[in-house]
């Protein structure tokens, strides 16, 4: 995600320096410092409530528009990732515990926040029997008594393609089920080492054969080509997936993957088409558009 320069107002790449010969963000990836009143409240919400959001994490971009619609996105089963992609700046190692009381405290949090969408994510949990699922479950149904007119998307690890988790999580009915393919499949060894590209899709599948909206992200900037970001599409037009975000990929920190191109706007545009025109219901596609962008607005559209 960028980084802010608190001085001048655009994002840059963590470590963009232009003395060591580094190319700066294009002006299409510049972006205002959040505010407004509805933001404010939010955020001091959140803070009072001790709240992990991934858009204060990852300082991503969109933060202030989003808050001021009264949509975040949090994170549960902790900050710890058994996995290691090469773009994600979370944490990786093993996760020390696993807060079984966090289905409730989630739930309360989200009711006080009195939100009009909210997406929850988390880690992967590879070294639970159940990979997390059951406390997915019991956070889902949960969130949607305490809050019955807020639209809820939970944004789920693959769970080791398990039919029978995936279908543990979708038994709580939450309105959106998000799984990111992230990039095309010849760079998936490199981008998500510890994950694959049919299981996902399979994952994607499964939401749709029961009935919920099916969503997925990918990130481009990463080598692919054109013709394999369209490929993707069609995959997931054949799938069922009914929501896909379009993104450019942002690197952290030096530690993680280059950025191998900044994708222009009219880009994203021609790929939003390309969607469209393969059956997708909806593509969100722009160099600033992350997973949980407009989440709310496109599952009222979709009547989620």
């Amino acid at each position: 995600p960028p980084r802010r320069d608190r001085r001048s107002g655009p994002a840059r790449p963590v470590g963009d320096d232009p003395r060591e010969g580094r190319v700066r963000l294009p002006p299409w990836l510049r972006v205002r410092m959040p505010g407004g009143e509805g933001y404010g409240d939010l955020k001091g919400l959140v803070s009072e409530l001790k709240l992990h959001t991934v858009c204060q994490e990852a300082n991503c971009p969109n933060m202030g528009e989003c808050w001021n619609e009264r949509e975040l996105t949090i994170m549960i089963l902790g900050d710890v990732c058994t996995r290691s992609c090469g773009f994600c700046d979370v944490k990786t190692g093993r996760p020390p515990v696993l807060d079984e009381d966090e289905p409730r405290r989630v739930a309360e949090a989200l009711a006080r926040l009195d939100l009009r969408h909210a997406v929850i994510t988390s880690v992967d949990r590879d070294e639970l029997e159940d990979c997390g699922a059951g406390i997915w479950a019991e956070t889902i149904r949960r969130v949607r008594e305490s809050c019955p007119d807020m639209t809820l998307e939970v944004l789920i690890p693959d769970l080791k393609g398990s039919v029978e988790l995936i279908d543990l999580v979708l038994d709580a009915k939450p309105h959106v089920l998000a799984h990111n393919l992230e990039t095309v499949p010849r760079l998936h060894l490199t981008v998500r080492p510890q994950a694959d590209y049919e299981r996902s899709l399979s994952v994607l599948r499964r939401a749709h054969e029961r009935g919920a909206l099916a969503k997925t992200g990918i990130m481009v900037g990463l080598g692919e080509t054109r013709e394999e970001v369209e490929a993707v599409l069609a995959d997931c037009a054949e799938a069922g997936v009914d929501i896909v975000t379009i993104g450019q990929y942002l690197r952290p920190s030096k530690r993680h993957l280059k950025v191998e191109r900044f994708v222009p706007p009219e880009e994203f545009e021609e790929l939003a088409a390309a969607g469209r025109a393969l059956g997708l219901r909806h593509v969100e596609a722009g160099p600033l558009v992350r997973s949980s962008y407009r989440a709310g607005a496109q599952a009222r559209r979709l009547g989620g």
